[in-house]
């Protein structure tokens, strides 16, 4: 029969033992067994401050913080001065993202052992972490996500198993538009738990500012099902809905042909979340459609140009800037769009538009000689030939002979331009390669410039021009 004093012996053998052959698996580095044998030291010896202190170097190898922080609290429960077991305690809570908790443990091992240089070392760090916090909080306020981010990835280094700062860093990427890294980082914690609200949100946030807002809503529920308190979620769900359905009525008044209509509802979706870009940039594009379809040209422009700015790979808002430019007879600014449209989508109807917007644009740094005749580009040849007739009595040289030598001069040459205009528009050849664009000096076409002092060419008599007021 085994006496208590002797079992206690017994034991205390056997959790050495099983302590030595954890040991050696830790040094091999095979660290679920080295958990396993700590456990058993554990288990035969449970009052030892040691084997739990082991345990817990194991577990944090592992990547198990949380399982090590236990570990290494018993640790310095069963011995206050157990200076390994604070130094463990203190790594776990920093790489959990508790730097003040992590500051007070080795503050515990300098007051015992003041040239700890461990200690030293991950004090500093603690307090990096803890003013990188600060400033995160602070420029989380400013809405300097850059900065936010940077912050975190220092925080990272040394609390690298922390979710709370890895979710702050999604939420910012999330909200720079760097969706791709902020859905990564959502995901990875995802996997460890799928319940986590935060990153659930963050995946939400992704997909909202993608536009894909009946996946975000989601999401967004989700999280307030694990965490009906979640501030966040609840106010992008809100906002979520409230901009699909906006949306949505615009786009049902403009099919319906209710412009005004359409007009107002997109001006009222815009002011719903300043933070969504991607959908405010096709709100401000539809809202450009709407005024180039009220005739709003100046305006349509304006809502292209934001949505642009605010998505520079929008290929649509490009499109219809264009074309109000093009109805405006801004040319340049046409060919630059469309430019910038066949550069990223070489189709045939790309190029189309960008040939006929160059061809406007030659045309436009031409004479324009409708409008030296005061007529519409659709003129009939009557229309042509009674206001050649006017503009001809306005400008001719006659009429201004008693002017000085500058007037004479600018009229003489005005004179002229009506000449020039009635030569081309009034033969169908050549008026058809005028409106083509083509050059009319090409295969030998000659102009036919009139001579503005050749009076008789237009059958008037000088006493017409005394008139103070050319004929009606």
């Amino acid at each position: 029969c085994v006496s208590a004093a002797e079992l206690r012996v017994l034991l205390v053998a056997e959790a050495e033992d099983f302590k030595e052959q954890g040991n050696a698996f830790y040094v091999r580095k095979d660290y679920s067994e080295a958990f396993n044998f700590y456990s058993k030291a554990i288990d035969s010896c449970p009052r030892n401050a040691s084997y739990y202190g082991n345990r817990a170097a194991t577990l944090m190898m592992l990547g198990r913080f949380r399982d090590a922080l236990e570990d290494a609290q018993q640790a310095v429960r069963l011995d206050d001065t157990f200076v390994k077991g604070h130094l463990r305690e203190g790594k776990c809570h920093l790489s959990l993202g508790n730097a003040m908790a992590a500051t007070r443990c080795f503050q515990k091992v300098l007051e015992m052992e003041p040239d700890n240089v461990q200690a030293q070392q991950e004090l500093r760090n603690s307090r990096s972490v803890c003013d990188f916090e600060k400033m995160a909080e602070s420029d989380f306020d400013k809405r300097d996500f850059r900065k936010v981010v940077f912050c975190m990835d220092r925080i990272l280094e040394f609390a690298p198993s922390c979710h709370r700062f890895k979710i702050l860093k999604a939420e910012c990427l999330a909200l720079l538009g760097r969706y791709p890294e902020a859905q990564s980082v959502a995901s990875d914690i995802l996997r460890m738990d799928s319940t986590n609200a935060d990153a659930l949100y963050v995946r939400g946030l992704c997909l909202y500012y993608e536009d894909c807002i009946d996946k975000a809503v989601q999401f967004f529920v989700q999280a307030l099902r694990m965490a009906p308190d979640h501030e966040k979620a609840r106010l992008a769900c809100r906002n979520a809905k409230a901009l699909k359905a906006k949306k949505e009525e615009g786009n049902q008044a403009f099919k319906e042909g209710n412009y005004e209509a359409a007009y107002t509802l997109y001006t009222e979706a815009l002011t719903i979340d300043p933070n969504n870009i991607k959908t405010n940039a096709k709100l401000y594009c539809n809202r450009g459609t709407v005024g180039a379809k009220l005739k709003k040209l100046d305006q349509a422009i304006e809502d292209c140009s934001s949505a642009i700015k605010l998505d520079d790979t929008y290929i649509k808002a490009y499109l219809r800037r264009a074309q109000c430019y093009m109805d405006t007879e801004q040319y340049e600014e046409a060919v630059r769009d469309y430019e910038k449209v066949y550069q990223t989508e070489k189709t045939k109807e790309h190029k189309h538009f960008l040939k006929t917007a160059q061809l406007e644009l030659k045309k436009s740094k031409r004479k324009d000689y409708y409008k030296v005749l005061g007529i519409d580009k659709n003129a009939t040849d009557d229309e042509i030939k009674k206001a050649y007739r006017k503009r001809a009595l306005m400008h001719h040289p006659d009429r201004h002979s008693g002017a000085s030598p500058e007037v004479q001069k600018e009229e003489e040459k005005k004179f002229k331009e009506v000449g020039e205009a009635f030569t081309i528009l009034s033969d169908p050849k050549k008026k058809a390669r005028y409106d083509s664009g083509q050059d009319l000096d090409d295969e030998g076409m000659n102009m036919g410039v009139f001579a503005p002092n050749n009076s008789s060419s237009l059958h008037f008599h000088s006493p017409v021009f005394k008139e103070s007021h050319p004929p009606n």
